[in-house]
């Protein structure tokens, strides 16, 4: 193996183990069946006695197999990892094996939510799956043409109506704040927090506003070609990416050069390249 699949496969098993601390410490024991398979195996726990990893494996295996079936091996040996991994680590951390931090059901949501979202994050980030609703919403996609974003809300969306049937609605309302909260937090992983801003400016003065950006703040900047629809007239659109402490400046200096400049500002979420993070 090459030392950047031995990475890839360090952060799955980091994400896998943050997960299952999220989902033993704070979900399961807290009746919060936050959609997936992870709440399906929740569900089953308590009708039955079923430990959830043995229920989230028995779910996976034969959607693993139709995956072979439908879509190749390549799908994913990471991905097989991170399921397997998943259900052993559930089932090793349950029965007491790992303290249960609050019997409150709203701060078992919030930061159960917040636990699992990061797990699955990096377990994403390292090009990896934990299987379950994500596989069977690609094998549906593939048959049926549904939006893979519809059936994973269709999917999570009957867990937590099972759950509020078979509890009550208030840990249903409970899954579904995991829920979201969940992804929110997945996104946050992946793309990182917006920690920066894309400026893009529209001006009769590009060359002194680069000028600017370039010797006095010692930032990139690229000019795009651009028209105005209104007056037909050609002109350049300069594209810089700074960072929060430093908008002020940037709003500054194209003041100066140009009172009249159009500027638009926008959030980014991660940078990759000179001046930024240089890990790709």
């Amino acid at each position: 193996m090459t030392w950047k699949a031995v990475r890839d496969y360090f952060g799955i098993t980091i994400g896998v183990l943050l997960t299952a601390v999220g989902l033993d410490m704070f979900l399961i024991p807290n009746k919060i069946a936050a959609g997936g398979v992870s709440g399906i195996g929740t569900l089953v726990h308590y009708l039955t006695g079923f430990p959830v990893g043995v229920t989230m494996l028995v779910i996976n295996v034969p959607l693993f197999i139709m995956g072979i079936r439908e879509l190749g091996f390549g799908f994913g040996l990471r991905s097989l990892y991170g399921t397997i991994t998943l259900s052993v680590a559930v089932d090793l951390m349950a029965g007491g094996r790992i303290p249960v931090l609050t019997k409150n059901p709203l701060l078992a949501a919030l930061y159960g939510g917040i636990l699992v979202g990061i797990g699955i994050g990096l377990v994403f980030r390292n090009k990896g799956t934990t299987g379950g609703t994500d596989l069977a919403a690609a094998l549906v996609n593939r048959h049926l043409k549904a939006s893979v974003g519809l059936v994973l809300f269709v999917i999570d969306a009957t867990v937590i109506v099972a759950a509020g049937i078979v509890w009550n609605a208030e840990l249903a309302l409970f899954a579904l704040l995991t829920v979201f909260l969940t992804a929110r937090v997945i996104d946050v992983v992946q793309e990182g927090f917006g920690y920066a801003k894309a400026a893009l400016i529209i001006s009769e003065r590009p060359e002194e506003i680069t000028r600017a950006i370039l010797e006095r703040m010692d930032r990139g900047a690229t000019a795009l070609r651009g028209q105005g629809m209104y007056t037909g007239t050609d002109r350049d659109v300069i594209l810089s990416v700074v960072t929060r402490a430093e908008v002020s400046r940037l709003k500054e200096l194209v003041h100066e050069a140009d009172p009249r400049a159009f500027v638009i500002l926008a959030d980014v979420h991660e940078v990759l390249g000179e001046g930024f993070k240089k890990r790709f």
